[in-house]
């Protein structure tokens, strides 16, 4: 039976979870349609996680704004937008990234792979659809959110290792290749002291699994 248009759309946050309240009537026949929005169990606690990191974090979102509100609010997010079509996010992104900002962005509906594309970084979640994992750079498996704060924790660890290496391997070939230009040094030692540099910055490189996440 086809049913007429919406008569209220109405948001119901509860305890532990926001609900959209649909109410469709034909004629003398009414129907009333909840359709659950629960937050992914660790959702919180990343997001908290993320924001003491100094990341800024908005929710761009095609869903009206009352079904949007109650999920910002549920998880402590101030920046976001409703009502956006694809194009909209991609305008936002790139708004962003005209002022130096670099965007990782996470996201499971059809309409996120366009901007998912567009942005410096993205993640999909296995749920999402076929197209917009396509669009992802990296697919996490599971139900929780933890993976986006792992890789972002591994991310930062890895950028960090590469900065000390690069200042080790300056600092070594500043003092070794006088040295050896001098012929201070025979061609052994000089030999020795290139892998002593290799193995030095593989050591230091071997430190990120060395940690706990």
């Amino acid at each position: 039976m086809r049913l007429g248009s919406p008569e209220f759309c109405n948001v119901v946050e509860t305890h532990k979870s926001i609900a959209s309240m649909i109410c469709f009537r034909h004629g003398n026949r009414t129907s009333l349609i909840e359709i659950a929005q629960s937050l992914r169990s660790d959702a919180v606690e990343v997001v908290q996680s993320l924001r003491e990191r100094g990341l800024d974090l908005c929710i761009l979102s095609g869903d009206r704004a009352e079904s949007v509100a109650p999920v910002a609010k549920a998880l402590g997010i101030e920046s976001w937008q409703a009502g956006l079509k694809p194009a909209d996010k991609i305008a936002r992104i790139e708004e962003w990234k005209a002022h130096g900002c670099r965007i990782a962005m996470v996201g499971d509906g059809l309409n996120d792979a366009p901007s998912l594309a567009a942005a410096y970084v993205s993640l999909s979640p296995i749920s999402a659809a076929d197209l917009t994992q396509a669009q992802a750079d990296a697919v996490f498996l599971g139900e929780k959110l933890r993976p986006v704060l792992d890789a972002i924790t591994i991310a930062s660890r890895a950028r960090s290792l590469m900065t000390e290496n690069l200042w080790l391997a300056v600092i070594y070939n500043a003092i070794a290749v006088p040295v050896a230009i001098a012929g201070a040094v025979t061609p052994l030692i000089a030999a020795l002291a290139m892998s002593g540099s290799s193995l030095l910055v593989t050591l230091n490189a071997l430190r990120a699994g060395g940690r706990r996440l």
